[in-house]
């Protein structure tokens, strides 16, 4: 089916092109018994006015592209959540693509935001450098960038995070503190920066209470899902080292950790204590409850548009890093040991 334009509203009521298109903007110079019969037309013949060309008339599309990691999980959509809270009270539109864990993907959906002419991008990334090329080349071209929680490497540029380290190094010291020593550590693949900062404050947090360093109580995990946690858990029991905690990277790697370890009736936290760190929907959905990092997410979002809309407004204002707070949740997965 063809699209309906202004040439054939025109062409249905034998007047000019210019008046139906001064007419359907609100013109006030035109009459207003011609003004309703075009008006009338137009939603008769189907007619759907073209937004993106006619914010292309002032230079911008009123369109801001989102990509995310990945939507299998709450942690992304609460991010997104916070994003079009902003935007859509500003009149902005919002157009989100997912990666998939893949940059190449990711590369494309930059491609395709850039053909969309996106006033701005609101990126998660997939993998720390892969893409700092693209981001530079659209950087260099005039079109601003905001990156949140997952960071490029080496490249200067505007972000929303939170800091990992310190928030990491204190949720150690207190299992610590509780008369843990022997904790394992799930990490992330080695292209997440933010596992490199979390697996830092860990060793830090060992070394402060004079714990010495074990690399087999640490595992890279394959990936950041349930199926993942479930497999490292599985690589860690197998060790037969006297574990009494387990720090995962992200609560779902956390969550199939416990998934593992209830198969195979060992107690949480009595017999090993259970951590996480984002703090999405799924750690108090568990049983017990699990402990972890609570990032403010649907804040972070807000943030992030808040910071691309600074930026489109303000094209000279430079990049600028944004770093929330976040809230340590102690719940039963490691506060039910006496």
């Amino acid at each position: 089916m063809e699209r309906i334009t202004i040439k054939d509203i025109a062409k249905e009521l034998s007047v000019s092109v210019a008046t139906v298109s001064r007419a359907l903007s609100g013109d006030k110079n035109i009459r207003r018994e011609t003004r309703e019969k075009i008006m009338e037309t137009a939603e008769r013949l189907g007619y759907m006015r073209n937004p993106v060309a006619i914010n292309l008339q002032s230079g911008r599309t009123n369109t801001i592209g989102v990509i995310v990691p990945e939507m299998d999980t709450p942690f992304y959509g609460r991010i997104t959540d916070g994003i079009q809270n902003v935007l859509y009270k500003k009149g902005l539109k919002v157009i989100i693509a997912q990666s998939g864990e893949n940059p190449e993907r990711e590369k494309e959906n930059l491609r395709v935001m850039e053909s969309f002419m996106v006033d701005g991008i609101i990126v998660g990334i997939c993998h720390k450098d892969r893409n700092k090329n693209e981001f530079q080349r659209l950087m260099d071209k005039g079109i601003p960038l905001v990156f949140y929680d997952r960071i490029p490497v080496d490249i200067n540029v505007s972000k929303v995070i939170v800091d990992d380290y310190i928030k990491t190094f204190f949720l150690i010291e207190h299992l610590i503190r509780k008369g843990i020593r022997e904790i394992a550590h799930i990490k992330a693949p080695d292209f997440m920066e933010s596992s490199s900062v979390r697996f830092r404050a860990y060793k830090d947090a060992l070394e402060k209470f004079k714990i010495p360093y074990n690399e087999e109580l640490v595992i890279k995990s394959p990936g950041m899902h349930f199926e993942d946690g479930i497999k490292a858990a599985e690589l860690l029991m197998k060790k037969n080292l006297p574990i009494k905690a387990i720090f995962a990277y992200t609560d779902l790697v956390a969550v199939g950790v416990m998934n593992y370890l209830r198969s195979k009736n060992i107690r949480i936290p009595e017999d090993i204590a259970v951590a996480g760190f984002s703090g999405t929907i799924l750690s108090e959905m568990v049983y017990p409850p699990l402990t972890t990092v609570d990032l403010p997410l649907i804040e972070m979002g807000e943030v992030a548009a808040e910071l691309i809309l600074e930026m489109i407004n303000n094209p000279g204002s430079g990049n600028k890093t944004i770093t929330l707070d976040a809230k340590i949740r102690w719940r039963e997965s490691t506060e039910g040991i006496l």
